[in-house]
């Protein structure tokens, strides 16, 4: 945020061109486990304001069918997210938008639009548009997220209740204002200015106030794509900046394309609409490749990357860093422990590990592995000492040694990782979960994975090789795995 605008009382803007659908929009106030905690930090049409007024719900305003008014240096140190959404009341889908944008407004000027259409979803009916989150310091995130459930099921995804589901109130119902009209007991009486803020520029003067200042007059119409050096009538207003006369560039913001607002790589993954108005080059063939939003801890950015967002130390396999920004540092994980142990040629599955450590994000891959995300959830994981990539430093973890005559080196070893956190797993292909609920034999060169508690043994059996070497016996070795039921062993279409 603070490359877009020094200051942090903001107006958060959104309109919606759907005709025949009416939109609740809402703004979720969400703890450091992306879940509602507090239900009094979801701000909609019957809780318009948080206890401390550091989230409002302004209403229709300014050209947008809706509005908040958001003091960042204001919102809870519990808060980490505030995720902005639109559910859609009755029936009909997310593609039945015509356009639409969120929009952040500093001072009175407007310092970032994210746009979208209905091409960018499908029967979805309710979207997430924006987080503003903290990371170190304040963000913004584009996520343009279709979901498939109304507000009811976008409320309980993050962790909130709704007892009793009501029916979706008349337009004409007492409770709350249509999103077409300007919320009561928020927007600003004809005769007088409203309090702390000043009402839109084509309405009367209001009394200077510090801190906050609501937006220009809404932009040009749906469609209408801005060449360079050309003005949005009438001159005198800000129009769709930065192309428009009067709206000088913001320090340390980088110039944006005609039409687009936000920058590649900024937010997530590339959407129809947004790519339609990029100058052609070499950002109409690279869009798709963004960076992903962060969505918590560990995000993946595609089958073979993810991005580990620091705070709490990660270990990941030396030599998987292929990005980072923040301030890292790398270190060998210290003698003693994982290290004496993976690192004993006698095991011939060598890991050799790295701690990461600061804030910022680190991007892992190796050898373009596919690889997998697994929240552990308290639960214990055995996994193939080839198959990790990286793991939370928080698990406790243990190293442990299937010991047989028929395994060349006289064992397998394996990590056991427990406890509340992530390990990113590493595959050759797509994986394949098996169910144990009998006997179940795996070759030792496939297995990535098991549950714990299982017992495991070492089975010989002779097959045809694919091909036959001169001195190659052809035998290959399984392994046996018997467990109760919910137990499973995880195999990959690839022998190491």
């Amino acid at each position: 945020m603070s490359a877009l605008t020094a200051g942090t009382d903001l107006y958060v803007g959104i309109q919606l061109v759907s005709p025949g659908l009416t939109w609740d929009i809402s703004c979720f106030g969400l703890d450091a486990a992306d879940k509602l905690s507090d239900d009094s930090y979801f701000i909609f049409f019957n809780q318009p304001k948080s206890p401390e007024g550091a989230i409002q719900k302004l209403g229709e305003q300014s050209g947008d069918t809706d509005s908040f008014r958001v003091t960042l240096d204001r919102v809870p140190d519990k808060i980490h997210k505030l995720s902005f959404c639109a559910a859609i009341e009755g029936s009909g889908s997310a593609s039945q938008i015509q356009s639409g944008y969120l929009r952040l407004v500093a001072g009175g000027q407007e310092v970032l639009r994210y746009s979208f259409t209905g091409a960018d979803f499908g029967t979805e009916r309710a979207i997430i548009i924006t987080d503003l989150y903290r990371k170190g310091v304040w963000r913004v995130g584009a996520v343009g997220q279709g979901f498939a459930g109304g507000l009811a099921d976008l409320i309980r995804s993050y962790g909130g209740e709704v007892d009793d589901e009501p029916a979706p109130p008349p337009a004409a119902a007492p409770s709350f204002a249509p999103p077409q009209q300007p919320a009561p007991s928020f927007a600003p009486p004809p005769q007088q200015p409203a309090p702390s803020f000043a009402p839109p520029p084509q309405q009367h003067a209001a009394p200077a106030h510090t801190g906050f200042t609501p937006p220009p007059p809404p932009p040009p119409p749906p469609g209408y794509h801005q060449q360079p050096g050309q003005s949005f009538p009438p001159p005198q207003q800000p129009g769709y900046p930065p192309q428009q006369p009067g709206h000088p560039p913001q320090p340390g913001i980088p110039q944006q394309q005609p039409g687009y607002a936000q920058q590649p790589g900024q937010f997530g993954p590339g959407l129809p609409s947004q790519a339609q108005p990029v100058q052609p080059g070499v950002m109409v063939s690279l869009q798709k490749y963004r960076e992903t939003a962060t969505t918590g801890r560990w995000t993946q950015q595609n089958k073979k990357l993810v991005k580990v967002t620091l705070g709490p130390e990660a270990y990941a396999r030396r030599g998987s860093m292929v990005a980072y920004q923040g301030d890292i540092e790398f270190a060998y994980k210290g003698s003693g422990g994982l290290k004496a142990f993976f690192e004993n040629a006698a095991t011939g599955q060598g890991l050799k590990l790295m701690t990461c450590k600061g804030q910022g994000e680190v991007f892992l891959a190796e050898d373009a592995a596919d690889l997998h995300i697994v929240e552990l959830q308290g639960h214990s994981l055995c996994v193939n000492a080839n198959n990790v990539l990286a793991f939370d430093a928080s698990l406790q973890t243990q190293v442990q040694r299937i010991e047989s005559p028929g395994i060349p080196g006289g064992g397998m070893f394996h990590l056991v990782v427990s406890g509340q956190g992530t390990v990113v797993v590493m595959t050759k292909g797509t994986p394949l979960t098996l169910q144990c609920q009998g006997p179940t034999f795996a070759d030792m060169n496939a297995v990535v994975a098991w549950t714990a508690g299982m017992r495991v043994s070492v089975s010989t059996q002779v097959r045809i090789s694919r091909e036959i070497y001169p001195g190659a016996s052809g035998e290959s070795v399984a392994l046996q795995f018997m467990g109760l039921q919910g137990h499973f062993v995880v195999v990959q279409p690839y022998e190491v």
